[in-house]
């Protein structure tokens, strides 16, 4: 299988993927996450298991299909269920923990698999189907367990399996669900189990206030995909054997999880979204320079040492989720407004995979020079968003202030503008 046909396969999934997002995140919000999750956490891992049986390209694109349908809406569903707990600022910390815990599966799966491989002409099959056998029984035992052990929300953790008494007790659940109603009244509006219907998924996507933060979602997550990607293919053309290729690629995912806490950290510190968002544009911006005037030759370290250093970026997608949960400022539209920021995400992943080609082997020269101009223009485009959200935001305080205190009064208890439509909203930026 040679480049592009990898590429195909990956287009595939992420195609699937992204048209899993919208009704998956409907269907979680009908259901209830609780449920929804565990149930596509056993469907992919199944779906990921069957990849040991493989034989030809066929299966390898039908199973990249399945796979992207059951696990698309994985990511917006973790978030909303996340919002039954959690205040809008302190979501992007926990977010950032769950992105961290995934670095830290990829440094011990990046372990895994060295082992593993190591396996092939046991019972007659390859190291690789080792790999995809066992990793999915894994994913498959967690799934299983999710089940019991994912609560609804704070008030329902009370069952067979999380205990008789559950994880709060009646005062500590009015605490909580008190604390969750005084950082956003409109989580009061909507129960955990009921449908989003069609009047208000069109209103979800005619918010046009949301599509600016899309946009960044669409772009800013390109430049580190391909060489993701493709880091083991690219070290072992420069010399590295496929045992050193895969324990190469654990210190820049120790670095990616390092960099993502202080990140989210500092944002959160400063209360600040867009600037400090930027940096992980920024950070990557001297190393694609360097990759991009790096001529051919030389030491293969300094190439990894640079590939590595793209790789080790400050991932700022915890607090873009979080800053997007924060601007739909609506329980009703959040599902909605998850999903698709994440559809915007995976349209990125899927311009990504297609970016490093066949004929640009094996350095992909032509590749990283279309990375670096996506790169500067992010950092272009997460000032260019604040500044929209200042304007906004000082058009809607000029609205707001023509108005007497009587009149304020009367819309905070009788308007029915909801979520980002009321004047006394102010968007996060």
């Amino acid at each position: 299988m040679d480049t592009n046909e990898f590429n195909y396969g990956q287009t595939i999934f992420l195609a699937s993927f992204l048209s899993a997002e919208l009704p998956s995140g409907l269907i979680s919000k009908k259901l209830g996450a609780d449920r929804w999750i565990p149930f596509i956490m056993v469907g992919w891992s199944i779906t990921a298991g069957s990849q040991a049986f493989l034989k030809n390209k066929a299966g390898f694109y039908a199973i990249k299909a399945l796979l992207g349908l059951l696990m698309g809406g994985f990511i917006p569903d973790i978030v909303l269920w996340l919002t039954y707990y959690y205040k809008s600022k302190e979501l992007p910390t926990r977010l950032a923990w769950f992105w961290t815990a995934l670095s830290t599966v990829n440094i011990v799966g990046s372990l895994l698999a060295a082992g593993i491989l190591q396996m092939r002409g046991v019972r007659g099959w390859s190291g690789w189907q080792w790999l995809f056998l066992i990793e999915g029984l894994i994913t498959l035992v967690i799934g299983i367990l999710s089940w019991g052990l994912m609560p609804p929300g704070p008030c329902q953790t009370r069952n067979w399996f999380r205990g008789k008494d559950g994880w709060f007790s009646e005062r500590e659940e009015y605490i909580l669900v008190n604390r969750l109603l005084r950082d956003d009244p409109s989580k009061g509006d909507m129960n955990n189990r009921q449908a989003v219907g069609p009047l208000l998924l069109f209103k979800a996507v005619k918010d046009w206030e949301m599509w600016p933060l899309y946009l960044i979602g669409l772009t800013a997550y390109i430049p580190p995909s391909p060489i993701k990607t493709y880091l083991s293919l690219i070290l072992r053309n420069l010399g590295f054997s496929v045992f050193d290729s895969n324990l190469l690629v654990m210190p820049g995912e120790f670095l990616f999880a390092v960099n993502l806490l202080i990140l989210t950290w500092v944002s959160k510190k400063f209360n600040e979204r867009a600037i400090i968002s930027s940096l992980s544009n920024i950070w990557m911006l001297p190393f694609f320079v360097a990759l991009v005037t790096l001529k051919d030759g030389g030491s293969p370290w300094v190439r990894y040492a640079l590939l590595t250093g793209i790789l080790s970026y400050p991932y700022c997608h915890a607090i873009l989720v979080g800053w997007n949960a924060r601007n739909s400022n609506a329980v009703r539209t959040r599902a909605v407004s998850a999903a698709l920021y994440n559809m915007f995400v995976q349209s990125g992943n899927i311009i990504a995979s297609n970016i490093y080609r066949e004929d640009d082997r094996p350095l992909y020269k032509r590749g990283n020079k279309i990375l670096l101009a996506i790169v500067s223009f992010n950092i272009v485009l997460f000032y260019a968003v604040k500044g929209f959200y200042l304007w906004r935001n000082k058009v809607r305080e000029a609205r707001w202030n023509q108005l007497t205190e009587q009149e304020k009064a009367d819309y905070i208890l009788h308007s029915k503008d909801e979520g980002l439509k009321r004047l006394d909203f102010r968007f996060a930026h």
